[in-house]
């Protein structure tokens, strides 16, 4: 059993894979909307659904920053490091409209992540009066920023003909659409296609979704993920059950035998969702990552970083 625990930390403590010039080929969905009394005023995003941080949040999981701001400067470059350190080139901030403190973080996050050599692009949520005409301004907006690669959440909310006629007018930018029906996102025009639920689309679905996908010519990219548990903060009783770092690895692995062309991860630190592979601290009534990889303890709070590394070498290495 020792042997067997040696062996699974060396292969975690495998050194991380270096940022490729040129597009990213792994980028993890990142959350800068929390914060905390201190810097924002109240608590964000760890209160929902009744909870009452800084204590009681609305997670599964408690993280080892404890219920951070991400509007902290040293949170921020923290976890900046932890992205790059484990191979990932590209991080995907979460951006909810022109309006959104989402936006407003957007350009922090940037700074913090150029100064590691990580890309940075962009998710765009479903913000309110979200149409297909206000989507292909906040693309061409936010590249005259210096963003190049863009992912548009439930993207069938719009019919495929009118993001086609968006896409036509676009240079200089990837766009993906989160869908797993690759027909739909050739007709739209995008550039690829990402899936973000874990839940939903599991690893069985990746070896059909990139083969039609590059038949039509589409960059795949599907996305995978620790887990899912949202009980706490939104009462779904649905879970993804993380089996001590297996589901994880039965993803990564799944992706890359599909030939994906760039591996999305879901998430950095989405922890009403319970899809985060940020570290999680060991408290009461709170999970952990305890046994993930044979690791216990502080080991464990980063095992997922850890195993990331080693998924996006071989990623790399292909």
């Amino acid at each position: 059993m020792r042997k067997l625990v040696l062996l699974v930390v060396l292969v975690l403590l495998a050194p991380a894979a270096t940022a490729a010039p040129g597009p990213a080929r792994t980028a993890i969905f990142y959350y800068p909307w929390y914060g905390a009394p201190a810097r924002d005023g109240s608590y964000l995003h760890w209160g929902q659904a009744g909870h009452d941080p800084p204590a009681d949040i609305a997670s599964n999981y408690y993280p080892s920053r404890g219920a951070y701001s991400s509007s902290n400067p040293a949170v921020l470059a923290a976890q900046m490091r932890e992205i790059a350190g484990a191979g990932v080139q590209e991080v995907v901030s979460s951006w909810w409209g022109l309006d959104s403190p989402e936006n407003l973080r957007l350009w922090a996050v940037t700074r913090a992540a150029a100064s590691l050599g990580l890309q940075v692009a962009v998710h765009i949520e479903p913000y309110d009066d979200r149409t297909v005409a206000s989507v292909g301004a906040d693309i061409e907006h936010l590249h005259g920023l210096g963003i190049n690669d863009f992912y548009i959440y439930r993207a069938a909310d719009f019919p495929a003909a009118d993001w086609a006629q968006m896409n036509a007018g676009l240079t200089g930018v990837r766009v993906f659409a989160q869908t797993n029906l690759p027909g739909f996102a050739a007709a739209g025009k995008f550039t690829g296609l990402y899936t973000y639920d874990v839940l939903s689309y599991g690893a069985s679905s990746f070896a059909r979704m990139c083969a039609e996908a590059h038949r039509l010519k589409l960059l795949c990219a599907p996305s995978v993920g620790p887990g899912y548990m949202a009980m706490a903060a939104t009462g779904d009783r649905r879970i993804k059950p993380r089996l001590y770092g297996a589901t994880y690895d039965s993803m990564w692995r799944a992706a890359l035998q599909a030939g994906a062309d760039l591996v999305t991860i879901t998430s950095y630190n989405e922890w009403n969702e319970g899809t985060q592979i940020e570290p999680a601290a060991d408290r009461p009534k709170y999970e952990t990552y305890d046994g993930a990889y044979g690791l216990l303890g502080k080991e464990a709070q980063r095992a997922y970083l850890l195993r990331t590394a080693y998924w996006a070498t071989q990623l790399l290495s292909r």
